[in-house]
């Protein structure tokens, strides 16, 4: 099954708002107030250039898009995380706020659920891509 077929394409989707919502804010944040905070409208486009880069993987499904969309669905993982986490502890930092800090509240929680889902849903279709391989495999074997 491919990353953007079945569930996979309202994954998609969602990540396609996320990445355009997150684009957008960056650009404004950083084309009008960098000075003013400059650690949180970074991350907010460090994040947007990760949601870019998961959509175009997740939509294509292909066997080279898989290992980017691993890279991106995860570093977006640890981002979240690791941002929400500075962001509570060290709140100085983000006088103003990203696409991940507070664990994404500013966008109802998404971008903390949507790289879980994500890193399920390609797990589960790599299963199945690997369970079609080996369903292929015996015959190929047999008939040489």
């Amino acid at each position: 099954m491919s990353t953007a077929s079945g569930p996979g394409r309202v994954l998609v989707a969602v990540y396609g708002v996320l990445a355009l919502a997150a684009t957008a804010r960056s650009a404004v944040q950083i084309g009008r107030d960098l000075e003013q905070a400059p650690v949180a409208y970074l991350l907010s486009a460090v994040a947007a250039v990760v949601y870019v880069v998961a959509t175009v993987a997740l939509a294509r499904g292909t066997a080279r898009s898989r290992p980017v969309a691993w890279a991106a669905v995860g570093f977006e993982a640890v981002g979240v995380v690791a941002v929400g986490t500075l962001s509570l502890a060290q709140p100085h930092l983000f006088p103003d706020a990203t696409v991940w800090s507070r664990f994404g509240a500013g966008y109802g929680y998404v971008p903390l659920l949507l790289p879980v889902l994500g890193l399920l849903w390609l797990r589960r279709t790599g299963r199945d891509a690997g369970a079609a391989d080996r369903t292929a495999r015996p015959g190929d074997a047999t008939s040489g």
